[in-house]
């Protein structure tokens, strides 16, 4: 690994940790002080109509928590790319970006806890379960609509010029029998230098997304072996599989705070989650369950990575594509090829470049 990738994947690795701390830390803080509360009554005060405190709330809260963690996300995701030469992306854009998610997220989150609230008013003894079905459909409809919706806003979409490259993707997929509506190229590059590919979408929506970075830098083996490992996705049903694994997690996440949230809530000194005051609170559930469980769901996304992995080099029978495609991935992308094994325990949802490499070597 050169001494670039060493520094970023160190310096990534650190400002992920400052910044769950950071906001464990902001959240503990706003409940605990009674800043919450204070934000809750007086949103109450000025806003004209009940049905109106949780979207402001919601936004006062959000706008108060951009601020405060504006120095740590301008830096992770601005200054850093641009110093390992990772983006050149012109400040105004990058606030443009910044601004089109954030509304994004807003619209997002506001769904989720209006469903909250109004679930937990409704039912108040199996509101957990109801709720995470909510929010585990609400997912499955937000996955179909990413390609349709949300990716256009921050790339511009156009079929893919190269008629031989689309041609063979569309072959690639006949023959592990997946139907395409497309296979489309956006202008990652404005954005970042980084390598990347999907295959998204459900039922007639699904399609190919090709970065111009990777396009027009890789051969047509490389992507071809790139793309077998997505359809291998596919047709291993890991969707499904991770869908199930999530929507048990969303379950769990629920459960939990039904059984222990009376006893967490007289800690900071409130009466029950359907008071708004308690949001930050609910927050904090999510953060540290996350914390528990993303090690294990990266465990078994891991497992995944490896099985689409075999299967792409059935598909392709090109070992020697896929090897080259994963040293110029590990280059662009200034990747950690071997990560200390607590590091990939706790941030690896894929093998390292090297565990990969060494994979296709051995068949």
């Amino acid at each position: 690994m050169s001494a670039d990738s060493k520094k970023y994947s160190q310096t990534k690795y650190t400002l992920s940790l400052v910044e769950t701390g950071y906001l464990i830390l902001i959240l503990v803080l706003f409940t605990s002080l009674g800043w919450s509360g204070i934000f809750a009554s007086q949103v109450a005060k000025f806003t004209p109509h009940t049905v109106l405190i949780i979207p402001a709330y919601l936004l006062a809260t959000y706008i108060l928590y951009y601020l405060l963690n504006f120095p740590l996300d301008f830096y992770h995701s601005f200054v850093l790319e641009h110093k390992f030469n990772l983006s050149r992306q012109k400040p105004s854009d990058w606030f443009k970006d910044q601004l089109k998610s954030g509304i994004i997220f807003y619209v997002i989150l506001l769904i989720l806890f209006e469903a909250f609230y109004y679930i937990l008013k409704i039912s108040p003894d199996k509101w957990w379960l109801v709720i995470s079905l909510f929010w585990i459909f609400f997912n499955l409809i937000l996955a179909r609509l990413v390609p349709i919706i949300i990716i256009p806003l921050f790339f511009k979409y156009k079929k893919l010029t190269d008629e031989a490259l689309r041609e063979r993707i569309i072959s690639l997929a006949e023959k592990v029998k997946i139907k395409l509506l497309d296979v489309f190229e956006i202008d990652f590059s404005k954005k970042t230098l980084k390598a990347n590919a999907a295959f998204v979408g459900w039922g007639k929506t699904k399609r190919v997304i090709l970065a111009d970075t990777l396009k027009d830098k890789y051969t047509h083996d490389e992507i071809s072996a790139i793309l077998a490992h997505e359809f291998a996705h596919y047709k291993l049903k890991h969707l499904l599989k991770l869908i199930l694994v999530n929507s048990l997690v969303t379950i769990l996440a629920f459960y939990l705070i039904f059984k222990t949230s009376n006893t967490v809530l007289a800690l900071f000194g409130l009466a029950s989650l359907s008071d708004i005051a308690a949001f930050p609170i609910i927050c904090l559930y999510f953060v540290l369950f996350g914390i528990i469980t993303q090690p294990i769901q990266n465990f078994l996304s891991r497992i995944m990575e490896r099985n689409a992995d075999k299967m792409a080099l059935e598909v392709t029978a090109n070992k020697e594509a896929f090897i080259s495609m994963m040293e110029k991935l590990a280059s662009q992308n200034l990747a950690d090829r071997s990560p200390h094994p607590i590091i990939k325990f706790f941030f690896f949802d894929h093998p390292p470049i090297d565990e990969r490499i060494q994979m296709a070597k051995n068949l």
